[in-house]
């Protein structure tokens, strides 16, 4: 899945407290306070572990956690958002993805893998903002050196000095034109190097992540000297230089070994739908052995979670440090029907309540991203005010939580269903509407939802 990196926090991640942690939380889900409480401590233990002495911090493992509630009430949000305010790498797997090894299906240790080349994209980005303005006084020069014939050698008589001067005014007075974008129409040719690779073929029984783990290594040689030329307007071709720049200048060995660092000592995986991978031996079921998909994934999980090494093109990562945070509605299931070795590496297990008719109000209107504020926006951009009255908030919670009763609850994943019905027709007519103000009261919640939700069926299908 696309992962967001971090954001940048106002506040030094090693001076939040528990409590900093749940506020900043709070900000963008609501209620669950246990489970903020669990995450909240397991990032301050994080920092705590890497102020002790290096021989008690490698003993000291990370309380991974176990989030226990049905879909939509925040779970992978507040894994999701911790991740961010840490400033880790983060990435999200669904457990029923996987098989055991020798099946066909997704290898455990790809979340591994999949994670270490998220935080060197990560450390990148942040070594390539670095040296920006290096990259691009180099990209402007190149540029230049494009766009300007070379220069002219002195004739007989000439004083050297003064052509080289006359040479550079001329190359001041472009670049005055270049950046004031006066030269964004004209178009240079540049010579760009062939990321093109050949096609090939997958035999089949053999794990991917297995053959593509240094494939693209191996056979880039073959191809790095490789260039063509293209024309491209000149905004383009510096966006260009500058990028090759800012790679040369980045040292992608050290962006490496410190991607694999951070990767080790702060890495979080969000293992969802763990539920779904439970054996059900133990509820009645057949007797006819473990599950590739079920038992045997636990299984394939268990020393990524315990702790082992696993071999990335990047180099060898440990998992011993990394955070787990796995997550499951367990409707059918039970948190004892894992396996027990599994368990025991899940020592924090949190439960997360269902939502309730005032959480959904609190969560239309609070959160920095409440819904009401992304629909007020987005209508915005096509010159129409919308207004929410307080009463209209409270008719759409009420209407949500009814069809989560009478329905499947999905909990706050209602709220975008009953949203989008509710601002159908005007989504569909704001572009005509031109410059007005339109209020979402009482009245017009009742009239284009109470129908709907009156029929069960149709709202099972609609709603």
């Amino acid at each position: 899945m696309a992962i967001f990196l971090p954001e940048r926090s106002a506040t030094s991640v090693d001076s939040l407290t528990p409590r900093e942690v749940v506020v900043e939380l709070d900000k963008y889900v609501i209620g669950q306070a246990k489970a903020k409480r669990a995450v909240a401590i397991a990032l301050r233990n994080r920092i705590r572990r890497q102020r002790l002495p290096q021989e008690m911090a490698d003993e000291v493992t990370p309380k991974n956690i176990l989030m226990i509630g049905p879909t939509g009430v925040g779970k992978t949000e507040i894994a999701r958002r911790l991740a961010r305010l840490a400033q880790s790498p983060f990435i999200k797997v669904e457990a029923s993805k996987f098989t055991e090894v020798g099946y066909v299906g997704r290898d455990v240790e790809s979340m591994v893998r999949d994670l270490v080349e998220l935080s060197v994209d990560m450390v990148r980005a942040e070594r390539a903002e670095e040296v920006q303005d290096k990259a691009k006084q180099a990209g402007e020069e190149r540029l230049l050196d494009l766009l300007l014939p070379p220069t002219r050698s002195p004739l007989a008589g000439e004083d050297p000095a003064a052509v080289r001067d006359q040479a550079s005014r001329t190359r001041e007075r472009i670049r005055e034109q270049l950046r004031n974008r006066r030269l964004d129409d004209r178009v240079v040719e540049i010579d760009v190097r062939d990321t093109a690779m050949p096609s090939f073929e997958v035999i089949a029984g053999t794990s991917v992540e297995e053959i593509g783990l240094n494939l693209k290594d191996m056979m880039g040689n073959m191809f790095q000297g490789r260039t063509k030329t293209r024309r491209l307007k000149v905004p383009e071709a510096l966006e260009h230089l500058v990028a090759e720049e800012q790679a040369k200048l980045v040292d992608m060995e050290s962006v490496s070994r410190d991607a694999v660092r951070r990767v080790e000592q702060a890495g979080i995986i969000f293992i969802d739908e763990i539920d779904k991978i439970a054996s059900r031996d133990s509820m009645g079921g057949s007797g006819h052995g473990p599950d590739v998909s079920r038992e045997g994934v636990q299984r394939d999980i268990l020393p990524i979670v315990e702790g082992t090494t696993v071999n990335t093109k990047h180099g060898m990562v440990k998992t011993d440090h990394i955070l787990f945070i796995a997550a499951g509605a367990f409707h059918v299931s039970k948190p004892s029907d894992l396996i027990p070795e599994l368990q025991g590496r899940f020592p924090i297990r949190v439960e997360l309540e269902p939502l309730t008719r005032d959480d959904f109000v609190r969560i239309l209107t609070e959160p920095q991203n409440a819904l009401v504020k992304q629909y007020v926006a987005l209508i915005g951009t096509e010159d129409v005010t919308l207004l929410f009255t307080p009463g209209a908030v409270g008719r759409i919670a009420d209407f949500a939580a009814r069809v989560n009763e009478i329905t499947e609850n999905i909990g706050a994943r209602r709220l975008h269903t009953v949203m989008e019905r509710l601002l159908d027709e005007l989504s569909f007519d704001a572009p005509e509407i031109g410059r007005q103000s339109v209020t979402i009261d009482e009245a017009y919640v009742e009239r284009m939802l109470a129908d709907i939700v009156k029929n069960e069926d149709l709202s099972r299908y609609i709603l």
